[in-house]
């Protein structure tokens, strides 16, 4: 038999030496003659090693009988030939001649010819320690420390890390250590992150300068939400301030001081601070002109089955248009031109996503990355920015949500993430790119596509051959490419009206897709590379916004906002299965752990599920109430597999 020890795999053999004494039967003659030689049958060898206690058994089963030289061949048992009738999870046992039993294995349970996965983290039989969770996989379990803590030797039990003792700061700043992270904070005489300090010079600085400076080298310290003022290019303060973090914004006198009454909570519109604008009158647009010419032509008064453009404030054409007061509705480009496939039954609205991205009045945040903590933990996309949600075990950690990545003029819709180089990839229709961020301390966003977009959609990474796929709902494309844009290629462009959410199984080397193409949705399925395209779903299907795989349960899920319904089936489409039949409008969806995390567009949050149960466990609405887009889970870990 063959011990493998870490990658390296090493071959052990042993010599068994037996003594075999037996007892005559009480009926035989009493002085019988037996042969000189006998012969020995070996009907099965068994060995197991246990992890646990770090012991190999062995047992071997034997009979003594008389040698056979010219008998008819013995029947092979089914347990060797594997024509029994146990269990793929179970074990097979032979017994003598053509008998044989059936035991399910460690981690299941059931009869051996049924085995179903026992949940240890459910039942208690688990060795996972204080600080930290179980999570249940197929036959067996997992332990994953909590946010702040790391594994002993023993694998099971969670202490906790003191990030300091690296001594990653710079030596002219103090470290402090917090949960699951740490800071950096130059010592008084020097500015800078924490990790670079540089002797502090400020005599030639204005107070807003200094004040700048001096907030910037505070901003590291753990627990504090700094405001750094904002200088115009004489380094004198801008009127207008605003806090990077919690959204609040007030004006100032020339020397930096807050003017009574005049700080705004987030979400508001900013104060005016200064002198009142000179009113403006900005040309009606096409939608105003081609709404003012239908409503004059309908004598001011249209009846409810005429159509009546509909414009936002700034008078552009609002995403989803319908026909007067009836349901049948449609998503319109910037332009107002119908979005083909997207015209609704009555019931049913589509998910129309806008293409221009709203004015930004306040001052806008630099667009470099707010460093999350260690663990595991949700982003969403909201608009212009990606959103951070913590994860305890499986619960929302609600009061630890912020920002991620502010990107100004952006409508961020797609997201994913690369576990190997921990970088976030995303989609944005205003922009019409695809781009990139590392995790790290003040990384800046990378664009890796630029060209040969519109709609941008859907994003799946493929960690282990380092390739990205995404969607456009008007090319009506699948692409692929590498992780940094080269070597793009057109995977699908003909039988597509709709395409948005797609999902990667990069282990076993297979692409899934969502049409939600009004007249005939659908969910697709093919090779990485295009090849062995087939339809997967197509009966009883609405709005599949939400597409996710998971690599544990190995099961393709759905959110659908049409049907209302969450659904999984096994990737040839067998096995389809409902979780949940009352949904509200979900867009995207991930799976992680015993859960799924989907947003959702009437409560414009993120709504957890427990895939046993099917129950809504708990949700998150953020401050800023608008839609939530794509969403995905960030694993301290990669899934295991191979190309």
């Amino acid at each position: 038999y063959s011990l493998t020890f870490g990658a390296i795999n090493q071959t052990w053999s042993y010599r068994i030496h037996q003594n075999i004494t037996y007892q005559v039967c009480r009926h035989a003659p009493r002085h019988p003659s037996f042969p000189t030689t006998q012969q020995l049958n070996v009907d099965r060898v068994f060995a197991l090693y246990n992890d646990e206690e770090r012991v190999l058994r062995f047992a071997v089963t034997n009979q003594i009988g008389p040698v056979k030289e010219d008998s008819d061949p013995t029947p092979v048992n089914p347990c060797y030939d594997g024509s029994h009738m146990c269990d793929t999870t179970a074990r097979c046992h032979p017994g003598t001649g053509v008998d044989y039993t059936c035991e399910c294995a460690s981690g299941y349970q059931g009869d051996g010819r049924n085995c179903v996965d026992e949940n240890e983290c459910a039942t208690g039989f688990h060795r996972c320690g204080p600080n930290s969770v179980c999570i249940n996989l197929p036959g067996s379990y997992r332990c994953e420390c909590r946010s702040g803590y790391e594994f002993a030797d023993d694998r099971h039990t969670c202490i906790y890390v003191d990030e300091c003792s690296e001594n990653r700061c710079h030596p002219a700043a103090t470290c402090y250590n917090t949960p699951g992270s740490f800071s950096c904070r130059c010592q008084p005489g020097y500015y800078g992150d924490g990790f670079q300090c540089i002797p502090d010079s400020t005599s030639s600085l204005t107070p807003c300068e200094q004040q700048h400076r001096h907030a910037q080298a505070q901003y590291a310290y753990p627990g504090a939400r700094f405001h750094i003022p904002q200088c115009d290019e004489q380094g004198n303060f801008l009127p207008l301030q605003c806090h990077g973090s919690t959204g609040f914004c007030w004006c100032v006198d020339p020397d930096g001081h807050e003017v009574p009454g005049t700080q705004t909570p987030p979400g508001s519109t900013p104060p005016h601070c200064g002198p009142p604008p000179e009113p403006t009158q900005r040309p009606p647009t096409i939608c105003e002109r081609w709404r003012e010419n239908l409503l004059e032509h309908y004598g001011g008064t249209p009846r409810d089955d005429q159509y009546v453009p509909q414009c936002d404030d700034l008078g552009h054409f609002i995403p989803l248009q319908c026909h007067g007061k009836s349901d049948f509705c449609w998503c319109v480009d910037k332009d107002g031109r119908e979005v083909q496939g997207t015209r609704s039954q009555p019931g049913t609205t589509p998910a129309c996503i806008p293409t221009i991205a709203p004015p930004t009045a306040r001052p806008t945040p630099r667009p470099d990355v707010t460093p999350p903590s260690v663990g595991t933990f949700l982003l969403y996309t909201q608009g212009q920015q990606i959103g951070y949600l913590p994860l305890n075990g499986t619960r929302l950690q609600k009061d630890a949500a912020k920002t991620l990545l502010s990107l100004h003029g952006s409508i961020i819709v797609g997201i994913d993430y690369d576990c190997r180089e921990r970088m976030v990839y995303w989609t944005d229709v205003a922009g019409r790119t695809i781009s990139r961020a590392s995790l790290e301390l003040g990384a800046e966003p990378e664009t890796i596509v630029n060209s040969g977009l519109i709609s941008p959609e859907g994003l799946a990474i493929d960690h282990i051959r380092r390739t990205m796929y995404w969607t456009d709902s008007v090319l009506d494309k699948i692409e692929s490419a590498l992780l940094d844009g080269s070597e793009r290629k057109v995977l699908f462009y003909t039988d597509l009206v709709n395409p948005r959410a797609i999902a990667v199984d990069p282990i076993r080397g297979n692409l899934y897709w969502t049409d939600w193409n009004r007249e005939a949705p659908k969910i697709e399925t093919s090779s990485l590379d295009g090849e062995n395209r087939r339809i997967l779903i197509n009966t009883d299907i609405g709005l599949p916004n939400g597409l996710t795989f998971d690599p544990f349960s190995k099961l393709l899920c759905w959110a659908d906002a049409g049907t209302k319904k969450l659904e999984c089936t096994l990737p040839d489409g067998t096995g389809r299965h409902v979780i949940q039949n009352n949904l509200k409008y979900p867009f995207s969806i991930v799976s992680y752990a015993d859960h799924f995390y989907h947003t959702d567009w009437r409560r414009d949050g993120v709504v957890s599920v427990n895939k046993h149960s099917g129950q809504f466990t708990d949700e998150y609405l953020p401050e800023q109430r608008s839609h939530l887009y794509g969403i995905t889970a960030v694993y301290p870990y990669c899934p295991t597999g191979r190309k």
